[in-house]
C-alpha cells in the first residue's frame, strides 16, 4: 500500500463507478457517521427502555409512549422559551422528565390499575384499547392547545469538536444527558430498595404481594419511570427534531423496533438495540441513501427476526 492509496483521514474511494454509480468513502466521514449514530442511538434507547421497563413490571405494552415523548418536548419548549431561557436548557430537561413522571403517576391508577384490582379477562386487549385511546386523547389535546405548528427550543450550545470532527452542540449535550439518565436509572434499579422491589416484581408479582409489598404502587412507580424516560428523550431531542403534536409517532415506531431487536422485557437489549438502530440509520443514510433512513431500521429488524426471532437478549418461552 503506497502513501498515495493509504487510509489517510481525507483519503477517499470511488466504488462502483463501472456500474454507473459512485460512493465517496472517507475514514473521517465514517468516524463522524458512527459517532452521530451512537449519539442518536442512546436517545432512542431511552424510549425503548421506557417501553420495556413498563412491560417487565406491569406486563403491559404502552402504545401511548410516543405521546409522553411529545409531552416532554412541549414542556421543554415552554420552559426554555417562556420561563428559563436557552442557557438553562438542562434544567428544563429535568422539569420535562419530572412533569411526565407526575403525569404517569396520576394516569396509571386510573387506566392501568383496574386490570389487576379486579378480575378481568383479556387484559392485553384492555391495555391495547386503553393506551391507544390515551394516545388519541393526548395528541388531540396537543393540537387543541398548541396548534399544528412546529416549534424549536432555543439553544445557545456551540459546535463541539471531537478530535478533528465537528458535532452539533445540542446533539452532544443530549447524548451526555442521556448517558447520565441511564446511569441514574441503573443506580435506582440496582442500589435502592425501590429498585429491589421492582426487580422482584418483574420476576414474581405474586411473591412480592404476599411479602407485604404494595404491588399496585410499584406498578404506578414503574409506569411513571417508563414514561419519564420517554419524556426526557423528547426534551433532549426537541432542538434536533422539532416540537409538534405527532412528533412521537416515529419515535414510538423506533422504540418498538429496538425492543424487537433487543428482546421484549430486556433492559440490556433495549440499550444494545438502540445503539444498533442508530448506527444502521446513520450509516445507511451516509453511504447508501438518506431519503431511506427509516428503511434501514426495518431491514435490521427483519434480519434479527430471521436469525433470532426472540431478539438478541430475549428469552425463549418454555413449551409444555
Amino acid at each position: 500500500m503506497t502513501p498515495e492509496t493509504g487510509w489517510l483521514p481525507h483519503a477517499s474511494r470511488h466504488l462502483g463507478a463501472a456500474k454507473g454509480w459512485t460512493v465517496i468513502f472517507s475514514a473521517e466521514l465514517l468516524v463522524q457517521t458512527v459517532l452521530s449514530g451512537l449519539m442518536v442511538g442512546v436517545l432512542y434507547a431511552l424510549m425503548a427502555l421506557g417501553i420495556t421497563f413498563i412491560y417487565s413490571i406491569v406486563k403491559t405494552i404502552n402504545w401511548a409512549m410516543g405521546e409522553f415523548y411529545m409531552i416532554g418536548s412541549y414542556i421543554q419548549f415552554v420552559a426554555v422559551h417562556y420561563l428559563l431561557g436557552a442557557r438553562w436548557w438542562w434544567l428544563a430537561a429535568i422539569i420535562s422528565a419530572a412533569g411526565t413522571f407526575l403525569v404517569g403517576l396520576i394516569l396509571e391508577p386510573i387506566l392501568i390499575k383496574p386490570m389487576y384490582a379486579r378480575p378481568m379477562q383479556r387484559r392485553d386487549d384492555y391495555a391495547t384499547v386503553v393506551t391507544i385511546a390515551l394516545l388519541l386523547l393526548l395528541r388531540s389535546l396537543a393540537v387543541a392547545l398548541g396548534g399544528p405548528n412546529q416549534y424549536r427550543p432555543e439553544s445557545d450550545l456551540p459546535v463541539v469538536w471531537i478530535g478533528p470532527l465537528p458535532q452539533e452542540g445540542a446533539r452532544v449535550a443530549a447524548f451526555v444527558c442521556a448517558l447520565l439518565a441511564l446511569a441514574v436509572f441503573w443506580i435506582v434499579i440496582k442500589k435502592t430498595w425501590v429498585g429491589l422491589a421492582l426487580r422482584a416484581a418483574a420476576q414474581n408479582r405474586v411473591a412480592v404481594q404476599t411479602s407485604g409489598v404494595d404491588v399496585y404502587r410499584l406498578d404506578a412507580i414503574a409506569f411513571a419511570i417508563g414514561v419519564a424516560l420517554a419524556g426526557l428523550a423528547g426534551a433532549l431531542l426537541a432542538p434536533l427534531f422539532m416540537v409538534f403534536p405527532t412528533n412521537g409517532a416515529v419515535t414510538t415506531v423506533k422504540g418498538f423496533e429496538i425492543i424487537v431487536i433487543g428482546g421484549l422485557g430486556s433492559i440490556p437489549g433495549a440499550l444494545v438495540g438502540g445503539l444498533l438502530l442508530g448506527l444502521a440509520e446513520s450509516l445507511g443514510a451516509a453511504f447508501i441513501s438518506s431519503p431511506y433512513q427509516n428503511v434501514y431500521g426495518f431491514l435490521l429488524v427483519i434480519v434479527v427476526l430471521i436469525v433470532r426471532p426472540d431478539g438478541l437478549f430475549g428469552e425463549r418461552g418454555r413449551e409444555a
